[in-house]
């Protein structure tokens, strides 16, 4: 179609483009179920933040690039899974947590991942160096090559960001229940 005739109602885009972006995905992750879900999942971010297209390329490589964050998203988690329950197989059975811990646990660790990830890399370094290993200042700035006061700066960067994420989260918490 010319690029004036393409209509990029998400209606359309759906039509259009669903069996497509599917086939891409199971290509990607081997899993038609896990496909399916993607799919929708990046038709969902396309309503909620809806695009024009001039044409079926446009829409594609926009499915394309959302769809591909989703797949990374997905596998960030797999690691995360993978690594808790690589912890939870070398305790003593006495010590496990219960499932319902265990799922608070691994809920908290992917905020975590996303908090991480939204900092720049050194930043979130750091506040892993300091928060989870205990390391000094001094001690990270030398681990990271960089002076103690932009240590002090990476941390509270990450501590502010914290508490956005927090008051954010508390916020919605307010909104849902009224």
């Amino acid at each position: 179609m010319s690029p004036p005739e393409y209509a990029s109602s998400v209606e359309h885009v759906y039509r259009d483009n669903l069996n497509w972006l599917q086939g891409w995905l199971r290509r990607r992750l081997g899993n038609a179920a896990e496909a399916a879900d993607l799919a929708h999942d990046t038709f969902i971010r396309l309503l909620r933040s809806p695009q024009q297209f001039d044409s079926q390329p446009a829409a594609r490589a926009y499915l394309r690039v959302v769809a591909n964050g989703l797949c990374i998203d997905l596998w960030r988690h797999r690691e995360i899974e993978r690594a808790w329950l690589d912890t939870l197989a070398v305790l003593p059975e006495a010590q496990a947590p219960s499932p319902e811990d265990q799922h608070i646990v691994l809920q908290a660790l992917h905020e975590i991942d996303t908090m991480l990830r939204s900092l720049s890399t050194k930043a979130a370094r750091a506040f892993v160096l300091s928060a989870a290993c205990g390391m000094t200042h001094q001690e990270i700035a030398y681990e990271l090559g960089v002076s103690s006061r932009t240590v002090r700066t990476y941390i509270t960067q990450a501590m502010l960001h914290c508490m956005r994420l927090e008051a954010a989260s508390q916020v919605g918490e307010s909104v849902e229940q009224a």
